[in-house]
């Protein structure tokens, strides 16, 4: 129930979100849209699952890219940044990394990179997850939502005088 709390907290502090995904293939997104009344938060989301295509629609640095590989702390860093700049969004959150089979970048499979930017505040975290492909891919979304949650969430308490409440978001 992370998406709903998420999008709860992020309406309480008046955010919007975008979403910048490689290896989860739109599934944070799609996480984030299942919940009613999303589309008051959520500005959008690019799925830039190819190398290129994090430095041509996110600004990730193509030097970057090019040393590192799209799997590393850095890159999903800018792909967090990025994001927020294409969908004028408060909060980018975005997810890269290696679901397997096979290694990618020098990073094994289940290395996987989730990044959060607010204007508060910005993290990378690392994860090493076990598991097949799809567990993986699912792993990821949790941990990406995870973040974001407790980023959003502290800087709305450390902003408040007020205890933390989750406003519903639904449709009306």
């Amino acid at each position: 129930m992370t998406a709903p709390r998420l999008l709860a907290e992020a309406a309480a502090r008046g955010w919007t979100i975008g979403v910048a995904e490689s290896l989860t293939g739109g599934l944070v997104t799609a996480a984030l849209v299942a919940v009613p009344g999303a589309s008051r938060v959520l500005r959008g989301g690019v799925v830039a699952y190819a190398t290129d295509l994090k430095a041509g629609l996110l600004g990730v640095d193509a030097d970057l890219l090019a040393e590192r590989g799209a799997v590393d702390e850095a890159v999903a860093a800018q792909m967090a940044a990025g994001i927020r700049a294409v969908t004028g969004a408060d909060v980018g959150l975005a997810t890269t990394g290696v679901a397997g089979p096979d290694p990618q970048d020098g990073q094994a499979p289940g290395v996987v990179f989730v990044a959060v930017s607010t204007p508060v505040a910005s993290e990378v975290q690392r994860l090493d997850l076990d598991g097949d492909r799809s567990k993986v891919i699912a792993d990821s979304v949790r941990g990406a939502l995870e973040l974001a949650l407790l980023l959003v969430s502290e800087a709305r308490v450390k902003n408040s005088t007020h205890p933390t409440k989750f406003p519903e978001v639904t449709d009306m």
